[in-house]
């Protein structure tokens, strides 16, 4: 019976994520791209351990991480609640191997880390429980 109960939950999940992906395209429309960060990092990682869920929400987290373009600007306006989330998804994004996806999470990485210290790494690479 656990499984049906995971199974309603990630589709309800896959629902929320599909809404937010919504509101992060019209973000970006406006040209808000750490207004969609945020709303992409809100409510990240997804509580289940539905391979679906956590692929459909990096795809969501990915597009508004390729659409920032001043890093600085970003951090001006990005709460440091949102840092050990972030820095999960950009280890996610350099994961890949995809080149222009990989150059961007660097040059966050580095930002990130000057903001947030190495403590940030050390909480995004040790939390096995709520992984992207």
């Amino acid at each position: 019976m656990g499984e049906h109960v995971e199974a309603d939950n990630a589709e309800a999940i896959i629902m929320r994520i599909e809404h937010k992906s919504r509101k992060i395209e019209s973000l970006l429309k406006q040209y808000k791209p750490v207004e969609a960060l945020k709303t992409a990092l809100e409510g990240s990682p997804p509580k289940t351990r539905d391979e679906r869920c956590k692929s459909a929400n990096w795809i969501v987290v990915h597009r508004a991480l390729m659409a920032i373009k001043d890093v600085d600007l970003m951090f001006s306006s990005l709460d440091p609640e949102y840092y050990d989330i972030l820095m999960k998804y950009l280890y996610r994004g350099l994961s890949t191997g995809d080149r222009p996806t990989c150059d961007q999470c660097l040059r966050i990485h580095e930002k990130l880390t000057q903001r947030a210290g190495l403590g940030c790494i050390l909480r995004a690479l040790s939390d096995t429980v709520n992984t992207v």
